[in-house]
């Protein structure tokens, strides 16, 4: 049996107000530094990673270093986790991307799975990628606690296919910066423990933000 820990990355410019920020390589703020301290403490002291992966994006990257100061290995990045392609609507704001394509940004909020952003990738690319780390990852060996860092749309779409949902439930489900998902994954099943677990993440400054 393999446990894998998924983290969403600290806070980052472009979540409030919210943009769609895809491949752009925003650093985190100071709040999301003292969000992965947060969650890097929280894992180190419950658990213990063999493996750290995370997306090779800054904002992940850096919340994947805090973790590994924490817990010892080292983080690895790969480009499998990486964030959804927005393609044209790649640091857009909601309001602007509402304005300029009123139909797709209403797709992609009723019928994400039908949705492919201009010049981008769609859910199903995105799919196929998580589905080529996780198969990668467990290939690796078995009883191991293993942490991934991703990103809102990667982690969120890994969670569908562990739970074995269609992307069509794609905004069924939400993940906070540094929010906290354990799931066990073993021969012919994954068993979910908790999804966006945040008590790491009391403190006033630390709160979540979408």
């Amino acid at each position: 049996m393999t446990k894998i820990l998924l983290v969403r990355h600290g806070h980052v410019e472009g979540i409030v107000p919210e943009r769609f920020r895809g491949r752009r390589d925003v650093p985190l703020s100071e709040q999301g530094l003292q969000q992965a301290r947060a969650v890097a403490q929280y894992i180190a002291a419950d658990w213990h990673p063999a493996r750290i992966y995370t997306s090779p994006l800054q904002r992940c990257i850096r919340t994947g270093q805090e973790i590994a100061s924490a817990c010892g290995p080292s983080a690895e990045s790969l480009d499998e986790l990486n964030d959804l392609d927005y393609g044209a609507w790649e640091w857009q704001t909601h309001e602007d991307v509402k304005a300029r394509w009123p139909e797709q940004f209403e797709l992609w909020h009723q019928a994400p799975h039908r949705m492919r952003f201009p010049q981008g990738e769609s859910l199903q690319d995105l799919g196929a990628r998580v589905a080529d780390a996780l198969r990668s990852i467990l290939q690796g060996p078995a009883n191991e606690t293993v942490v991934l860092v991703g990103h809102y749309s990667s982690s969120r779409v890994l969670l569908l296919q562990l739970l074995d949902l269609p992307l069509s439930a794609y905004w069924r489900l939400t993940l906070d910066p540094c929010g906290l998902s354990e799931i066990e994954v073993c021969a012919h099943a994954a068993r979910v423990l908790r999804i966006n677990e945040t008590q790491h993440l009391r403190a006033a400054t630390l709160l979540p933000r979408r």
